[in-house]
């Protein structure tokens, strides 16, 4: 072979990093806040929740065991990037090819990658590429967008029903990119290139889609994406319930947090309105999405109240995570779920995790033995279809292949809930054994069995010969 040629090949397979949406579907991800995770080891200071409070890359790759030991696949983290001083979460860019020295160096970073790797954990980074951090009209602070023609106008968003307005003024005064710009556009995809190739970051989460055009994201997505970085996965943020108005953004970039089901799993199991909420959105997605599979879907996360702020009622909240995890989609938990952290509005929902490391706590064990398993079944339940198999206003329960999944949102104050399922996916006189405890078991007679919950319990079961 002609050596040049060679090593132009060699190049181009260097270049290309990340790991498609397919892949991703047989993981399962944990979200961190990397300024609130650790600060290098399992315990550290207290400090003012609206400024940075000292956790670091470092912190995170100390700790990966207390991740991986849940059975965790994958980890998200927030924004790398150089921020404007207060910006602890990330999503204050003044520079977007430089890593954020709060958090540790590039071969820190580098570091975290390469030990995640290691272990067969990928890394999702969170990016921001709508806007800068809060500095007003002095554009000279910003790195590479440092003239005024490179924003829209100062106008800012006040009515979130006015699409324009969304797309071309200012988020809570942060001076707006302007992607229609060329420079701009080309500035920002290199960035993107530059932190996934760099750092052989595996997939990424987008802040603030609806921020930006889609015509935007279509270049976005053939140019950058799809062009350069090997169709990587990503996952944009909507915050929006409707799902006419998120899928087409989903549809363009391949993925979007599940906001509707989100609103769907508060509705239900939080606020214990009907089953049939959640019917009603699972029915509704496939018809708008192109690839439901490869929505993010979530019961907490660092914009919204924690759900046990808003019901504090953990037998709730357990239902919610069993239904999350099994569903359709690929799940993602919020650090401090595991601890039973309830901290309401931002930043309040964005608590230190150091000094809560319990690897005995109640949640932690739930996670461990949930998680772990759709680890060992994965194959099983991305492959099968989320078959609903019995709903009433208080009780939900679907299959993912053999895997049986019954729900409630009673609460942990009602006695009781039981149903006898005639419609499910066993052979008479299967035996099936709840995973939280495995000597609950119940046998197929007549074509049917009986769920019973008690004070709020959720169970998943399957058959005893294949555990």
């Amino acid at each position: 072979m002609n050596p040049i040629l060679s090593l132009s090949l060699l190049a181009v397979v260097a270049y290309v990093t990340g790991k498609n949406a397919e892949q991703w579907r047989h993981r399962t991800i944990y979200q961190i806040i990397t300024d609130r995770f650790s600060q290098g080891t399992t315990s550290g200071n207290s400090c003012d929740l609206h400024n940075y409070c000292g956790g670091t890359f470092k912190g995170i790759e100390n700790n990966l065991d207390y991740i991986q030991n849940m059975g965790f696949t994958a980890i998200w983290i927030s924004p790398v990037v150089q921020n404007i001083e207060g910006g602890y979460h990330g999503y204050w860019a003044n520079n977007f090819f430089k890593v954020n020295q709060h958090f540790g160096t590039e071969q820190d970073l580098k570091d975290l990658v390469s030990e995640c790797h290691k272990r067969d954990i990928y890394v999702m980074v969170d990016i921001v590429l709508n806007h800068v951090g809060p500095i007003g009209t002095d554009f000279g602070q910003i790195s590479d967008f440092n003239q005024e023609s490179y924003y829209h106008s100062r106008c800012q968003v006040v009515d979130y029903n006015n699409q324009y307005q969304v797309e071309h003024c200012r988020l809570a005064d942060l001076p707006d990119l302007n992607q229609e710009n060329d420079f701009v556009s080309k500035k920002i995809m290199d960035s993107v290139v530059w932190l996934t190739n760099t750092f052989d970051i595996d997939g990424l989460r987008i802040d603030t889609i609806p921020f930006i055009s889609k015509d935007f994201w279509a270049k976005f997505k053939k140019e950058c994406l799809v062009g350069k970085l090997n169709d990587i996965y990503v996952v944009g943020e909507v915050l929006n319930g409707d799902i006419a108005y998120v899928a087409p953004y989903a549809n363009i970039l391949g993925a979007t947090l599940n906001y509707p089901l989100y609103f769907s799993i508060k509705s239900s199991y939080g606020q214990r309105q009907s089953m049939y909420n959640i019917r009603s959105v699972l029915n509704a997605e496939p018809s708008q999405f192109k690839h439901v599979e490869h929505l993010g879907t979530f019961v907490d996360n660092h914009d919204n109240s924690r759900f046990l702020n808003d019901f504090p009622d953990v037998s709730n909240f357990k239902n919610a995570l069993t239904f999350q995890l099994f569903s359709k989609g690929i799940p993602i938990v919020y650090y401090g779920s595991e601890q039973l952290f309830n901290g309401g509005a931002d930043p309040y929902n964005r608590e230190t995790l150091w000094n809560h490391f319990n690897t005995n706590s109640e949640m932690y064990n739930f996670f461990k033995i949930l998680v772990a398993f759709r680890k060992a079944h994965i194959d099983e339940i991305v492959t099968s279809d989320h078959v609903e198999r019995y709903i009433s206003d208080e009780f939900y329960a679907f299959s993912r292949g053999k895997v049986f999944i019954a729900t409630t949102n009673v609460g942990s104050s009602y006695a009781r809930v039981q149903h006898d399922v005639t419609y499910h996916p066993y052979d008479e006189g299967t035996l099936l054994c709840d995973l939280f405890y495995p000597t609950d078991c119940v046998k197929i007679e007549n074509g049917e069995f009986t769920v019973v919950l008690l004070h709020g319990e959720s169970k998943v079961f399957y058959p005893k010969s294949l555990m």
